[in-house]
């Protein structure tokens, strides 16, 4: 299966947007992907809280929504539309949302972010997703061309246990649409995308933002790049630099059997929920 990763910078501008992803997914084309991936945010990047809250858009029906729909069914081609910021029919709800279509234009799922970023970076710069986004509850895995596929969205990438649960199930592959910041990116982006990957027996795709864009307040924020797919075994297959482009990878059924054949971890998983835990204090 070939997948094609659209690694964008995105902007508090819609139209910029759309007219960025709609150019990069045409270049992918010429490769003939069965499936396009965008990052998190590829609707709408940066500005202030409330720039946000009135740029959510309707899921289904929004502008992103439809042209992203439009794209499958006049390519045939399956798009795991990263994430776009999607105004829920609740007043004053706003989730951070990955929408699924398949080659014929159909809407086969969603999943909607459940764990929030809500940190203070090293140099100081806050960011608070829960100012604005309400978490998801619901998991989402799909299947596609005999692979079964999970989602996962930037900061889950930090929660094993969100795809322990995900990797229950036989998953193949996982994606995670993402816009990592410059410096928690350096430290950490890669070695928990492998990580992951091995853990978990399965192929990685992580898509994300690139270079900078404004900030409520403050100098611009910088994103990280270096959009990569791990396979099973925990190389890298094919990596992202820091601007924006289309990144060609290939899902190889025969890897993923070669890998779970070597170290048959599925076999040797223990079912651990019923183990009693001993703690020693020790004593003064």
């Amino acid at each position: 299966m070939k997948v094609a990763l659209i690694q964008m910078n995105s902007q508090p501008n819609r139209k910029h947007n759309l007219a960025q992803a709609l150019r990069l997914m045409s270049d992918a084309m010429l490769n003939t992907p069965h499936l396009i991936v965008l990052p998190e945010h590829f609707d709408w990047m940066g500005g202030t809280a409330e720039d946000k809250r009135r740029a959510a858009d309707l899921v289904p029906g929004g502008e992103a929504y439809c042209l992203i729909q439009q794209f499958a069914k006049d390519h045939g081609v399956w798009v795991h539309a990263g994430s776009l910021l999607e105004r829920s029919q609740i007043h004053g709800t706003v989730h951070n949302t990955t929408v699924v279509f398949n080659s014929r234009g159909e809407h086969v799922g969603h999943y909607r972010k459940i764990h929030l970023f809500d940190i203070t970076a090293p140099n100081g710069a806050t960011y608070a997703e829960s100012a604005v986004v309400t978490p998801g509850e619901d998991l989402l895995i799909y299947e596609m061309n005999g692979y079964k596929i999970a989602c996962a969205i930037c900061y889950d990438l930090r929660f094993s246990r969100l795809f322990d649960r995900l990797s229950s199930e036989n998953v193949d592959v996982f994606i995670l649409p993402a816009a990592f910041t410059l410096q928690t990116g350096r430290a950490h982006w890669e070695v928990l995308c492998r990580a992951r990957a091995i853990e978990y027996q399965a192929y990685f795709v992580a898509c994300g933002q690139c270079g900078s864009y404004p900030a409520p307040s403050g100098p611009r924020r910088q994103t990280f790049g270096r959009s990569l797919v791990s396979d099973p075994w925990g190389t890298v297959i094919a990596r992202a630099g820091q601007y924006p482009t289309v990144l060609h990878a290939e899902i190889n059924p025969h890897r993923l059997t070669e890998v779970r054949h070597l170290i048959p971890m599925l076999q040797h998983r223990v079912p651990l929920e019923g183990a009693r835990l001993h703690i020693k204090a020790e004593r003064a």
